[in-house]
């Protein structure tokens, strides 16, 4: 059975087992979470997001439609995700270009994502990169523009 904050804010129906959502998270109905997650307080999750099992989500992490979280992902505090390469004000997309973020991978604090970006397996995002296109599985990308300055092996700590 999930655990949810009586001052969380949760309209959809499926939420995971041992799946923890913290005060002052937002997740709206036909959202996604897998089992064994951590949803930390002050989080937003949209109606259109996919979040697989044993995914941390720190504070500060607003989740738009069209995103994907592949499982034992970690998302860092303040990390900002994006779905849309033309933002207008009252001017929306037909479709939102969501952001997918594959199983293992772990993106640093304060790092921005732009729309349509696929982080792959195992990949680390530094804190505070920007991410301008894809990156590729098992490295570590950091800077503005993100840039691999790493590749990693499976299993290494960082």
């Amino acid at each position: 059975m999930a655990f949810i904050h009586k001052l969380a804010d949760v309209q959809s129906d499926t939420i995971g087992a041992d799946t923890r959502i913290w005060q002052f998270a937002v997740v709206l109905a036909g959202a996604q979470i897998g089992s064994d997650c951590n949803i930390c307080a002050h989080t937003f999750i949209e109606s259109d997001v996919v979040i697989g099992n044993q995914v941390t989500v720190k504070s500060g992490v607003f989740l738009w439609d069209g995103t994907r979280i592949g499982n034992n992902v970690f998302i860092g505090p303040n990390a900002t995700f994006t779905n849309d390469k033309y933002p207008r004000s009252k001017q929306y997309p037909d479709q939102f270009q969501g952001i997918v973020v594959e199983t293992g991978a772990s993106i640093g604090a304060n790092a921005t994502i732009l729309p349509g970006i696929r982080i792959g397996a195992g990949a680390m995002v530094g804190a505070g990169a920007v991410v301008t296109r894809d990156v590729p599985a098992n490295v570590v990308v950091v800077g503005n523009p993100a840039r691999v300055v790493q590749a990693r092996n499976e299993g290494d700590s960082a």
